[in-house]
């Protein structure tokens, strides 16, 4: 079976799919404090399996590669509560420039950043932009929670609190449908104080209070409404999404592409 995994293949494999066009996927999330009820690798759990279940449909459909998942972000706000790690936000530039170099080298020429993680979404389009810029290339950056904004809406995904919030009954959710055992259902609390300036503006926008930019003790909203089957509700919506958003977005680059060709 063609395996859709980078680090699957052999350097001559890989040369050879560079040449033939196949876009590359990195997938981005953290290790962080996630309350007092969830494991600290949750937005890595969540972003493994969003990339891999996403890209493996997506590669029924276009050549595409997914390269292992970058399980620690930028996530020095969360720092203060413990079991965090986290690069400064001028490392993480860095090192997604870094990465990003790394691939044109091997000659790939379409790389996208699949975000799973809140602190590093500014960096990661920054990283887009100047790669497109510094170099003949195809780039693309998002969140999962922002290619699946409508089909989260439309499941009522909000039902348990903020999207995607943090450590909130949204995340729970999901952590109950792909990790159970790892969710410390005792610590689960019915009441919780919420921060009302927490994502209250529109897409784009960022409000922040020192000490405070992860919600009233590190995290948003409670989580005592999330279940299991909503994770898996949940899941199913992001994964449909992302894979749609993929296939999009290489069918575009390709579109551009071969335009541009006849127009030289």
């Amino acid at each position: 079976m063609k395996s859709f995994l980078f680090h699957e293949h052999t350097r001559e494999q890989l040369n050879q799919k560079a040449a033939e066009g196949y876009m590359v996927v990195v997938a981005l999330a953290a290790t962080e404090q996630h309350g007092p009820h969830l494991p600290v690798y949750t937005d890595s759990l969540i972003g493994q399996f969003v990339a891999t279940e996403a890209v493996e449909q997506a590669a029924k459909t276009v050549p595409i590669l997914l390269c292992p998942l970058i399980s620690i972000g930028c996530s020095d706000h969360h720092k203060q509560f413990g079991g965090t790690l986290s690069f400064s936000s001028s490392t993480y530039m860095q090192m997604l420039r870094d990465i990003g170099e790394s691939l044109v080298s091997c000659g790939f020429r379409r790389i996208v950043f699949l975000n799973g993680h809140g602190g590093n979404e500014p960096i990661m389009h920054q990283t887009a932009n100047d790669l497109a810029v510094k170099h003949p290339v195809w780039t693309a950056s998002a969140s999962y929670w922002s290619i699946s904004r409508e089909q989260l809406h439309r499941v009522n995904a909000d039902e348990v609190g903020m999207v995607p919030g943090h450590a909130g009954g949204f995340e729970t959710s999901v952590i109950m449908a792909l990790r159970e055992d790892l969710v410390a259902t005792d610590l689960i609390v019915a009441e919780h104080s919420e921060r009302a300036w927490i994502n209250s503006g529109p897409p784009g926008t960022f409000i922040g209070r020192h000490l405070e930019l992860t919600g009233s003790g590190g995290y948003t909203d409670a989580p005592h409404m999330a279940t299991k089957e909503r994770g898996e509700r949940y899941l199913e919506a992001i994964n449909h999404s992302v894979t749609a958003w993929l296939i999009n977005v290489y069918d575009s680059m390709d579109s551009g592409e071969r335009s541009m060709n006849r127009d030289k």
